[in-house]
């Protein structure tokens, strides 16, 4: 069964906090993106490890492996976009592009449901270390690169990173962990 695809903008946590998640924007500190990016993947290995994995709660929601691995994308995806930012001009105004990602055709395309949740655990932990790499490796006069998605939606590399941590600590909790492992919450 096919679910309703997302279509809401999402980069409005840029600016505020995500009620849903409890996600505020003012949180985040450049110092500590790259931990954060890293502990995200705190306990996916634990949950994809389910015995009901692919089981869909309702027909509306994905089940833990797909949100896994969309989570593991999520990485893969966002860590290539940063590559862009930083590698793109830095003096042209509008800065590097980057096409629109329709995450329900990737969950449709490549079968996420009957994906090894093992290797999908394994997949996920290591494109975190990568993107979270990829973070730490920015310079400080780095963070005001910019980035524009094809929608539309304009990022520096700094509220790319606060957009791509709303991403990683929302969906745990659609999987039953805490936003923000080792922060207290």
């Amino acid at each position: 069964m096919a679910i309703e695809p997302d279509v809401k903008d999402w980069t409005w946590v840029i600016e505020r906090a995500c009620p849903a998640c409890g996600f505020d924007p003012s949180t985040v500190n450049r110092d500590d993106v790259a931990d954060r990016i890293a502990r995200s993947a705190t306990g996916w290995g634990d949950v994809l490890a389910r015995p009901d994995v692919n089981v869909r709660p309702d027909e509306n929601t994905w089940s833990v492996l797909e949100y896994g691995c969309h989570l593991r994308d999520v990485h893969r995806i966002m860590r290539e976009r940063l590559g862009i930012m930083l590698a793109y001009d830095e003096t042209a105004v509008d800065g590097a592009t980057f096409a629109n990602w329709d995450q329900d055709a990737s969950a449709v395309e490549d079968a996420y449901n009957e994906q090894n949740p093992a290797v999908v655990a394994d997949e996920l932990a290591r494109a975190a270390v990568d993107f979270a790499e990829a973070y730490r490796a920015v310079a400080a006069d780095q963070w005001h690169r910019k980035g524009l998605r094809s929608n539309g939606s304009a990022f520096t590399v700094e509220s790319f990173a606060t957009y791509a941590l709303h991403d990683l600590e929302h969906h745990r909790m659609d999987v039953g962990l805490v936003p923000r492992p080792g922060d207290g919450a």
